[in-house]
């Protein structure tokens, strides 16, 4: 069985359009995919100049294969299990810029070139100001890329008509307009001349965006399996979900070079990202959050086997639906058609998410993730969300670190697991007063929850007292089933 590569796949050339700042799993299968769509459906004519951004990478071992590997997505779609693979085939070149940096530098002089992508970690997007020397490869991405639109300007004499759209996909807020900041001081901090440092604000073309697909990576338990499928040897595979959203601040250069709302696909280019950015960090990362402590305490050990049983996935799902959805400002029907989708990924029987690896720095997450729902959810309906205090109260005894008789793993930066362990050692049988230290802990909270609503401590004390004394899955059962008594 031979390698994938040109000599058995027949490769179409494309000008290249598109640099790529990154090769990881996330762009292949996601980015590329979405190019890959929009060529084939005839919407663009487009290859990509894959540049890796670190000194290590995998543009060695996708050279070996002519930039050509397979996705393969796995997921429910529509309620029915579905497994597919394609030949991804739009990665023109491949650049190691700290091997090739005048290859790489080239590709500013190019009349094709028109769109910038990346995704270089949350960290990636930062200003080093010890990138003082462009004529060697810099160590940064905005090094690279100043370096790269530098090269640009030179060859161009400063055209305005020579911009290139700039699409970050880095995982943090407004990341257009801050990798416009840091190339903007760091271009100052390089002492380089006014007239570039306007061209590089007028003449390209940032926008901002948000991303969302669950890329699991190499699927090395099915790789036997996809070989005799595809008949091929692939050592880039690389497997995701079928879902996948990407939203895109609306930018009309950006939209008519990267039409990528065009072809069917779930993407959108909107006048603000932040609704759509609300929408995922409190339904999917929220629910997460909220998930981990009440169906890990029941016993269960993933995400799938949690919206599966029948009382904690109504807990769920009722969180997202009743408690968070009000609290965006969307069309209720995005909202629905959101909430069912993230559930929908929540059964996907082909990824094992484990509820542990959501429960690292759990104590950050709440206040990033479920904190600004129930401040929403206050304000905008006077009540208090039920739900999401259950699951504070199930997290503080999630923090007592042991599940019947086994000690449970917490992974959190260590004051804050002090911190925990001291309000623990603390307790002396009066719920309401460990509820009201731990809601007044405003190091973690940034908030004294308790002054948010005058019955919200006495509540969490009342299911931490349920939850601590009948146990979690007695305590949510109650719960979920409407009881009255202790639990309600």
């Amino acid at each position: 069985m031979e390698i994938i590569s040109k000599k058995i796949y027949d490769k179409p050339e494309r000008p290249i359009k598109i640099m790529q700042f990154g090769e990881g799993n996330f762009l292949r299968a996601f980015v590329d995919w979405i190019i890959q769509r929009l060529n084939d459906d005839g919407a663009i004519n487009a290859g990509v100049a894959v540049v890796q951004p670190m000194p290590f990478g995998r543009v060695k071992e996708l050279k070996e294969q002519d930039g050509l590997y397979t996705l393969r997505l796995e997921g429910i779609d529509n309620g029915e299990e579905v497994k597919k693979s394609r030949v991804i085939d739009v990665i023109g070149d491949l650049i190691n810029p700290f091997e090739e940096y005048e290859r790489y530098l080239a590709y500013g002089e190019s009349e094709d070139l028109q769109v910038i992508i990346s995704n270089t970690t949350e960290a990636g997007i930062a200003v080093d100001p010890t990138d003082t020397n462009l004529t060697e490869c810099p160590k940064s991405f905005p090094g690279k890329l100043l370096a790269l639109l530098k090269r640009r300007y030179d060859h161009f004499n400063g055209a305005l008509d020579k911009g290139l759209a700039i699409v970050p996909c880095e995982l943090i807020d407004n990341n257009g307009d801050e990798l416009y900041r840091c190339l903007t001081e760091l271009a100052r901090i390089n002492k380089m001349d006014e007239k570039f440092i306007e061209w590089l604000q007028k003449a390209n073309h940032f926008t901002s965006t948000l991303v969302d697909r669950i890329v699991p990576g190499y699927p090395r338990s099915e790789i036997e399996e996809i070989k005799k499928e595809t008949g091929y040897i692939d050592n880039n595979i690389v497997k995701g979900e079928i879902f996948h959203l990407w939203v895109l601040k609306k930018e009309p250069f950006v939209q008519k070079v990267l039409p990528a709302d065009k072809t069917g696909l779930n993407v959108i280019f909107a006048d603000s990202i932040k609704p759509y950015k609300q929408r995922k960090v409190k339904i999917l990362n929220g629910s997460h959050t909220a998930m981990v402590p009440v169906a890990y305490l029941c016993g269960i050990d993933t995400v799938g086997e949690a919206v599966n049983d029948k009382t904690v996935g109504k807990f769920v799902r009722d969180f997202v639906f009743e408690e968070v959805n009000p609290t965006i400002d969307l069309p209720q029907a995005e909202m629905v058609a959101f909430a069912n989708s993230v559930i929908e990924r929540y059964k996907n029987p082909f990824i094992r998410h484990e509820l542990m690896s959501i429960a690292l720095n759990s104590t950050t997450k709440f206040r990033t993730r479920l904190l600004p729902t129930l401040e929403d959810y206050i304000r905008i309906t006077g009540k208090l969300p039920q739900r999401l205090l259950f699951a504070f109260a199930a997290l503080i005894e999630f923090h007592k670190g042991v599940r019947g008789n086994e000690k449970i793993a917490l992974n959190d930066a260590p004051e804050l697991l002090a911190h925990w362990s001291k309000l623990w050692a603390e307790f002396d049988g009066d719920y309401t007063a460990l509820a009201k230290k731990a809601l007044g802990w405003t190091e973690a909270w940034e908030v004294d929850m308790n002054t948010l609503h005058p019955d919200l401590t006495a509540t969490v004390a009342k299911y931490l007292q349920a939850i601590d004394t009948k146990g979690m899955k007695a305590a949510v059962e109650c719960f979920a089933g409407g009881c009255s008594g202790c639990c309600k």
